[in-house]
Order: structure tokens, then C-alpha cells, then sequence
């Protein structure tokens, strides 16, 4: 049974300059020919034509848009698509949108339009999910990572693995088929030799995820300490804008607030929260639970502690209360003439602090620095695949353990059979990651994470 055609807005939702419906499926230039009140248009596939149009009922004008078919199989989905571009009215959209499921559209689903493109061959399943973390990368470098795997650089790079795999089967498929063709000893430790390689290699492969996964989700990092340390002034001076209030009054920061930097390529989620202090009316001690939900969620934490008066007891609770994350000890206001006297004193209590002024910006690169420095590997490597999505990580590491086995096997004598189940598996494994083995179940859960037009 043919698919029936689906339609969308593909840019976002609002009040925007232009707005793009999209409509893919074997009905698009049926459907298109009725919205426009044209039964002979036959347009030339990728020309741009300048179209009225117009209520299928009332035949009153909708809107003016520019009309762009793709022609299977040469579209994004591999089926026929027209792509209408109309004012960016909410308006003109609910209705153009309206009109186009009277006239037998469907609305699509999340992501059905790359889910289509995949089940046609346009693309693998790694290029589908680069798509969707293109769209959402926070960064240019995150986004240059997404555009490689959406090139397919994934799928090239696991297909020599996959070759070899192959290659290695293929002779012991070969003896169990044929008993006089068991392999010699020395035909086993090649084997072995070859599984090892391989893990390796798919090894160095997974180990790029520590830095992948930092470049597409980011680090959660709190600032916390006593209040009127300067966490909020910090949080102002990082960010490059006065986004957090401050004053000299204890409890102004009432609330956490969230914002994105960007640190060598690396999303940063700072989050600026309440000073934790005993006593306090109500509403501060809603803040103070707050703070510690933060802490509690965060990859690391900068714990701000004012440089300028002497250390006091709940600045060591605090570093104390941190030994389960990563922390940093930040001592504010080294512009200050009292930072100087009380320097030494600091330095020894934390001697990996960082000195910083939150006034000033003195000490703010050290800091930057810090921050990264705990998550080794985290650096942008602009030259070098990386893995940045935790479901082909973990496809990865069950290959090699699979390998593995297979590789155990073969020590032990094992059957040839027996050898060959682990290879399998992971042939099969590695087939998960580009889509060619990919559960349905599986299938439906990534892509109910993509923008209903995409």
C-alpha cells in the first residue's frame, strides 16, 4: 500500500517574515494543483514559481507563496515534496495548513519527514539523529560535529570494521560447512590478532565520547557559597551582561538563574543560585532547597568565597558538603587591598583555588580554564570524528564485548559455531547505529524526539 502524504510547518512556529509548509507523499502534486486552482500545473522539479493560493471551497485567495516541487526520488524524503513559502502569519498558516488536510493531507508526526527519508535510503539512521542535534547544537562547534556525522562520516567509519567482520566470517562459515576446512592453529591466531584490532580500533572510536558528550549536551555548572561573596557578580561578569541583580543586601538572589556560555566550543549551563545561610524568611529558604537541587544536578560546581574577610565555617561546610561533585573554589574580590592579608591564609585552606575579581574580570581566563580542566578530553577537537550521541557509544562498547567474546571462544576451541555468534552480534550491533538492524520500537523512540516538520 502506497504511503499516504503528510504535511507540516517545517520553520518554526510564530509570527516570522516567511513560513514554510511542507508536503511529501504520492498525493503532494495532486494536492498542490487544488490549493492553487491549477489542474494543469506541471511544474519543473527544483524551479522556485510564484503561486496564489486559494480556498478549495471558496476559491478566495489564502495567500501569495513560492511553490517548489521535488520530484521523487530526488528529494529530502524520496518521495514527491512540494515546499510552499508564505508569509510568516500564524494566521495564513492555520489557514494554509487547514486546507491542505481537507484535501486528504495528514499532519505529519515528530520527525516523519526524515523518518521517511531514511526508509527510502536518502539517509542512514546516524545522519537522521545529526540532523536533529544540528538543529539543536549551542554552539559552532557543536553544530560543525553534527554537519560531519550528517555527511555520513559515521557510517565510513564503521564500514572497514564491518568489512573485516566479513572478511572473518566468511572463513568460518566456511569450516562449518565443511569438515575437513577446520581452521590450524595458526588460522586461529590470526583471528584473534584481527578481533583485537578491531576492538581497538572501535575502542578509540568510543573513548571520543567523553568529549562528544560535553560538546552536544553541555556541562551544568553552579555557583554557590554565602551570601554577598560575589557569585552573582561572577555570574554577571562570565555571562558578559548584567543578568542576575545585584546589591549589598543578603538574600537578593531569592531564585536559580540558568544561562548558556560558550567555553572553546563547549555549551555551559552556569546556574547562579541563593546563598546558603541558616535563618532567612520563607521565600529564602525555597531559594536555599533550590540551591541544593542545583548542586545535587550539576557536573561541577564553583564554590565563590570572599577573598576580601576571613574564612569562616560555612565556607569549609560547603567545600566539605561538595566532596561527591567536582568542585572549584573561586576566592572573589582579589582587588580588594584586605585580599592581599588574607591570601596566604585562603591558599592554604584551598591551595587549588582560583584568585578571581568578579569586578574587575582579573583571574576570569584561570577560572574558564578550570572549569574545563576536570573533564579530560572535553577539549574541541575541530579535526576528529566524535561520538556525541550515548546510544552509539553504548552500540559501540557492546560490539567490542561481543568481539571479545568471540575472541575468548577461539582460546578456548570453542566450536566454529560458537565463535560465530559473537561476530554476528556484533555485525548486528554495528548495523543498529547506521539503521540497517534497528528495532522498530527503537526507530519510534528516536524519532519522537524531532520537531514535528522535520
Amino acid at each position: 500500500m502506497s504511503p499516504d502524504t503528510i504535511v507540516a510547518l517545517s520553520t518554526a512556529p510564530g509570527r516570522a517574515a516567511l513560513g514554510v509548509v511542507r508536503l511529501s507523499g504520492p498525493a503532494s502534486l495532486e494536492i498542490t494543483r487544488r490549493i492553487i486552482g491549477d489542474a494543469d500545473f506541471t511544474p519543473e522539479p527544483g524551479r522556485v514559481t510564484l503561486r496564489k493560493l486559494v480556498h478549495s471551497n471558496t476559491g478566495e485567495t489564502l495567500d501569495e507563496a513560492l511553490v517548489t516541487f521535488f520530484q521523487s526520488p530526488h528529494s529530502y524524503t524520496g518521495e514527491d515534496l512540494v515546499e510552499f513559502s508564505c508569509h510568516g502569519s500564524p494566521v495564513v498558516i492555520e489557514l494554509l495548513l487547514d486546507q491542505l488536510l481537507r484535501l486528504d493531507a495528514r499532519l505529519a508526526s515528530p520527525g516523519e519527514f526524515t523518518l521517511r527519508a531514511l526508509g527510502n535510503g536518502r539517509i542512514n539512521l546516524s545522519q537522521a539523529e545529526a540532523i536533529r542535534d544540528l538543529i539543536d547544537a549551542q554552539t559552532g562547534a557543536a553544530a560543525r560535529q553534527a554537519s560531519r556525522q550528517l555527511s555520513g562520516e559515521v557510517a565510513q567509519r564503521l564500514q572497514p570494521v564491518k568489512d573485516a567482520l566479513i572478511a572473518i566470517i566468511v572463513p568460518l562459515e566456511s569450516a562449518v560447512e565443511f569438515v575437513e576446512d577446520d581452521l590450524p592453529p595458526t588460522a586461529t591466531e590470526s583471528l584473534k590478532t584481527k578481533l583485537a584490532h578491531l576492538q581497538s580500533d572501535l575502542g578509540e572510536l568510543a573513548d571520543t565520547f567523553a568529549a562528544g558528550r560535553v560538546l552536544r549536551e553541555g556541562l551544568q555548572v553552579a555557583l554557590l557559597g554565602r551570601p554577598n561573596v560575589g557569585k552573582s557578580s561572577l555570574f554577571n561578569r562570565l555571562l558578559a551582561y548584567e543578568r542576575a541583580i545585584v546589591t549589598d543586601i543578603p538574600g537578593t538572589t531569592r531564585d536559580s538563574l540558568t544561562e548558556v556560555l560558550n567555553l572553546d566550543g563547549v555549551p555551559v549551563r552556569i546556574t547562579d543560585t541563593a546563598g546558603l545561610r541558616s535563618g532567612g524568611d520563607f521565600i529564602e529558604s525555597i531559594g536555599i532547597a533550590r540551591t541544593k537541587q542545583v548542586a545535587a544536578d550539576a557536573d561541577l560546581t564553583i564554590l565563590v568565597i570572599d577573598g576580601a574577610h576571613s574564612i569562616e565555617s560555612d565556607d569549609v561546610d560547603l567545600f566539605s558538603a561538595g566532596d561527591s561533585i567536582i568542585t572549584i573554589v573561586a576566592l572573589n574580590k582579589r582587588d580588594l587591598p584586605e585580599f592581599a592579608q588574607n591570601q596566604a591564609a585562603l591558599l592554604q585552606r584551598f591551595p587549588d583555588a582560583v584568585s578571581i575579581s568578579a569586578i574587575s574580570g582579573d583571574g576570569l581566563d584561570a577560572l574558564k580554564a578550570a572549569i574545563l580542566k576536570p573533564f579530560h578530553g572535553t577539549r574541541v577537537v575541530e579535526d576528529g570524528l566524535l561520538i556525541t550521541n550515548a546510544r552509539h557509544h553504548d552500540l559501540l562498547r557492546r560490539t567490542m564485548s561481543s568481539l571479545q567474546s568471540s575472541s575468548d571462544s577461539l582460546s578456548q576451541g570453542l566450536s566454529e559455531e560458537l565463535v560465530l555468534v559473537g561476530l554476528y552480534d556484533a555485525l548486528r550491533l554495528l548495523g543498529e547505529i547506521t539503521g540497517e538492524t534497528t528495532p522498530d520500537d527503537v526507530l519510534g523512540e528516536i524519532f519522537s524526539t524531532f520537531c514535528i516538520g522535520k
